[in-house]
């Protein structure tokens, strides 16, 4: 329905006005001055009314959008507090450096990237020299996430400080000598310089904001002080498109993480063309930024923009600046100062006029230089505001120009990000642009030169003055010197060993039941984090509520629902359980921050995080590998895990092919326990491996089944098999001394049909079968690619599995609830004639039994796969194959 004058109701409709005389007023000044001033200054006085309402304290819904113009005007700019012109040096020699590695690396075809660094320059310098805090400090310092494309510059840099060579920088993107440098930010191949990968795009935001939360949460629940760090993320806007760069903008505005700045790098450029070639990219992100609730600051327009904004009395160049799309900004900065005058300002005769009053130089300096992202001082104001703005994260929209200062061959090019080196000439050009000493005769071999003012310049005084003034060199990784946590005491770990009796239980609980126990360890209970998406009653881990508290920045501000019950849902801004809800990207960034940081802070933190199975590596593979880039420590839970196991819930939620996609992880350490207490050993082994004397860089995959079994009593001597990934859990009987005999190898779950298949086989057709819990063939397969390697260095090791299996008799069958790669992993080292059965295919929705039966993985079709083997081997009548498949229905 509409009013009389044919507007939509709004919201206002439903409320009384109790003076509909006064409103008429207000409409009709409203009117008037439209009418007599034009749309223009109407929207101006609204637009100030809001404003002034805002800073009055009335509560009112933000505008979204502001003028294309800068958030800090030049005039309420705060002092510099530096040497300009000293730093216009220092930005000066790392952008040449920055593209002479570049173009030097191009001899050997190795490529990279100049223009993004270009770009960005003085984002990064005056971050470096005026806010970045370093680790030698108080605290843990700042945690910066460099946009991988600019990592030239970064390599630059410290070059000029001394913290890497010549050589070093010819090495660029050449590391199997030893002393290479790694393409983009990573912790694994440069881990005395990058904390954080980032050049997955997206995935750096993400982690940003979930590393400025976990700082808090270290903070709250009294573990570090973290109030002195802040965390700069510094992306791309063509990087914006990526879903996890602004997936949790909420999450960042809702706790009031004011220790987070983003900053985006707003060339108006993707890898082939214009981010938003139609739109303003910069308004669009201002409006998403704005209505997730994050402070935004825009720095658009240096210095030179100030003369026209001045003489702009009419309000047309903010019009036109509102209506510009980015690809048509783009075609200007490559343009004649003719075109501008015609296609910009020829525009409208209001623009027109105000173009008379311009040179063609402030035109040209205007639109082809003049952004507030080249400018120290903007960006400095940009900085200022972001760090003392309190309640809410910030974002800095800072507009540059993709290629700055690399000649006109570059900038602003649609092509110039897969640009990988500058001629001879174009260095020439850009030495005189740039103001550098460095004569044509250090060009005389055809090859660019590196340029460095010297060890003892003013430029790197004033440089490394600067950093042991902000807390030493950045951006750094330390290794703090931090003792090996102790091992928990072993009564949470018998618990499991002994069994469970005639009880039932999932090792889903078995899990469970030994991590509650584990954080009741007076040494290091209080270092585990519970991470879980929203499933933690489906993992039946509500009981860790009441007693680990969820964690909230605000504590829990209602009565819940279900308080009068012994496990009801309890936050507090202490608490341990990091429950994100239903995301599962989020909670891999939660676990990331807390698997790694030992090294960020110093503080080892033990953190799992449990989940679905099948929306873990299938789902945030990416983020697997972010995490083993990163060098993070952990154990990952797939819960409810396998294809079968989970009925009822159909193809896309069954799990089958997790453990070949984690199997690709080098550091990934990967299981698939049958039982309660092989649980209770891995887990014990890996906090070992993880956090004891001689740590080391692997996380832990486990996979946990819901069906409930009974679970036995843990045999002597198995935990080394356990650990190494295979052992003999109940060997067969022979009902004579010549029966045919088979091994069967099983893991999780699966080991269950086995033992069944092992009574039918003796009962049914006098087979004698071995059967064999395979708790790892991720970690059989590690140990047996290492055997080879070693076998070509000439020393001579049998692979593990090899030597287990060593001398049992008959063939091998392999069982899983995995497709059949899972197990055929470890084919090739095994000596014995080799077969396996698997869940190949999508997952259905059906019973337990039935879903095994379809896949061919039950006891009955165990039985009639081990008999095919024995009788190709002549050991059984081929007719017992038909014979097993009409007895058992198959």
């Amino acid at each position: 329905m509409t009013d009389p004058v044919g507007k939509l109701p709004s919201e206002l409709d439903q409320l009384p006005d109790r003076d509909p005389e006064e409103t008429a007023e207000w409409a009709a000044s409203l009117d008037a001055v439209t009418q007599a001033a034009g749309p223009h200054r109407a929207a101006y006085l609204m637009r100030r009314s809001l404003q002034h309402a805002e800073g009055a304290g009335l509560a009112l819904p933000k505008l979204l959008e502001t003028d294309y113009v800068n958030s800090i005007p030049t005039a309420a700019e705060p002092a510099f507090d530096g040497d300009l012109e000293m730093e216009s040096r220092i930005t000066a020699w790392n952008r040449w450096n920055a593209a002479a590695m570049v173009t030097r690396g191009a001899r050997y075809g190795v490529g990279g990237h100049i223009a993004t660094f270009a770009s960005a320059a003085w984002l990064y310098e005056t971050g470096f020299n005026h806010f970045f805090r370093g680790k030698e400090g108080d605290g843990s310092g700042d945690q910066l996430y460099i946009q991988g494309h600019a990592s030239p510059g970064i390599y630059a840099r410290a070059f000029l400080d001394g913290r890497l060579s010549e050589q070093q920088l010819d090495n660029f993107r050449q590391e199997t000598g030893g002393d290479g440098l790694p393409s983009y930010p990573h912790p694994r191949r440069l881990p005395w310089l990058w904390e954080f990968p980032t050049v997955s795009m997206g995935l750096g935001p993400l982690s940003a904001i979930y590393q400025a939360r976990f700082n808090r949460y270290l903070a709250n629940r009294n573990i570090k002080d973290t109030a002195n760090s802040h965390v700069w993320a510094f992306l791309g806007d063509g990087e914006m498109d990526e879903p996890e760069s602004t997936a949790a903008l909420a999450l960042a505005s809702r706790e009031q993480l004011d220790n987070l700045t983003f900053v985006i790098n707003c060339n108006l450029q993707r890898l082939d063309g214009p981010v938003r070639a139609n739109f303003r990219v910069v308004q669009e992100l201002e409006a998403q930024f704005r209505g997730a609730g994050w402070n935004v600051v825009k720095t658009l327009w240096g210095n030179a923009w100030d003369e026209l904004f001045q003489l702009d009395t009419t309000g047309a160049l903010l019009r036109r600046l509102r209506e510009v799309p980015d690809a048509q900004f783009q075609t200007y900065a490559t343009r004649d100062v003719a075109y501008i005058r015609e296609h910009f300002f020829g525009a409208e005769p209001a623009l027109a006029e105000l173009a008379k009053l311009l040179t063609d130089a402030k035109i040209g300096e205007c639109f082809y230089t003049s952004r507030g992202g080249h400018e120290a001082r903007k960006v400095y104001a940009a900085y200022r505001a972001a760090v003392e703005h309190k309640g809410a994260p910030t974002v800095i929209l800072a507009q540059t120009v993709k290629g700055y200062t690399l000649g006109k061959g570059f900038e602003s090019k649609n092509a110039n990000h897969q640009m990988k080196k500058l001629s001879i000439d174009e260095f020439k050009g850009m030495r005189e642009l740039l103001g550098l000493p460095i004569p044509d005769s250090a060009f005389e071999d055809g090859l660019v030169p590196y340029g460095h003012p010297g060890a003892d310049s003013p430029e790197v005084r004033y440089l490394q003055e600067r950093r042991a003034a902000l807390g030493g060199p950045a951006p750094a990784r330390r290794m703090h010197a931090s003792a090996p946590l102790p091992q928990p005491e072993e009564r949470a770990f018998k618990a499991l060993y002994k069994g469970s009796g005639k009880q039932e239980m999932a090792t889903t609980m078995a899990f469970v039941r030994l991590v509650k126990d584990l954080m009741r360890d007076k040494e290091t209970g209080k270092r585990w984090v519970p991470i879980v998406p929203d499933e933690a009653r489906t993992f039946g881990m509500e009981s860790l509520f009441p007693s680990a508290g969820i964690y909230s920045p605000l504590g829990q501000t209602y009565d819940p629902v279900d308080r009068d019950q012994l496990m009801y849902y309890k936050e507090a801004k202490d608490g341990q359980i990091l429950n994100e809800g239903i995301t599962e990207a989020g909670s891999m960034a939660d676990f990331i921050a807390a698997a790694t940081s030992y090294a960020t802070h110093g503080e080892t933190m033990i953190p799992f995080y449990i989940f679905y199975s099948m929306f873990g590596w299938q789902r945030t593979g990416d983020q697997m590998w972010q995490l083993a880039d990163q060098l993070g420590k952990g154990f990952i839970v797939g819960a409810t895990a396998g294809r079968t196991t989970l009925t009822g819930e159909g193809l896309q939620h069954a799990d089958g092919h997790s453990h070949l996609i984690a199997a690709t992880n080098p550091a990934s350490l990967n299981y698939d326990p049958a039982f309660a207490y092989e649980v209770a050993v891995i887990v014990k082994d890996g906090l070992r491996r993880m956090y004891g004397p001689e740590a080391e860089d692997v996380f832990y995959y486990l996979t946990v089944y819901n069906e409930p079994k009974p679970q036995p009593a843990m045999p002597e001597g198995v935990e080394e098999g356990i650990v190494k990934g295979l052992y003999r859990f109940k060997e067969g009987t022979p009902a004579k001394a010549d029966a045919p005999r088979i091994q069967l190898l099983s893991s999780g779950t699966a080991i269950h049909w086995a033992l069944e298949a092992q009574e039918l086989l003796a009962a049914d057709w006098g087979v004698t079968a071995d059967v064999w819990s395979a708790t790892s063939w991720g970690e059989l397969r590690r140990d047996a690619l290492e055997a080879d390697e070693a076998l070509l260095r000439g020393e001579q090791r049998v692979p593990y599995v090899t030597q287990a299996l060593s001398g049992a008799p008959g063939p091998v069958l392999a069982v899983s609830d995995w497709m059949r790669q899972v197990p055929d992993q470890i084919s090739q080292w095994v000596e014995q004639d080799w077969s396996s059965l698997g869940t190949d295919g999508f997952g259905l929705s059906d019973t337990r039994a039935a879903a095994r039966r379809h896949f061919g993985v039950d006891a009955q079709s165990i039985v009639v796969a081990s008999l095919a083997q024995l009788a190709r081997r002549g050991e059984v009548p081929a007719s017992a194959i038909k014979e097993a498949r009409e007895r058992y229905g198959l």
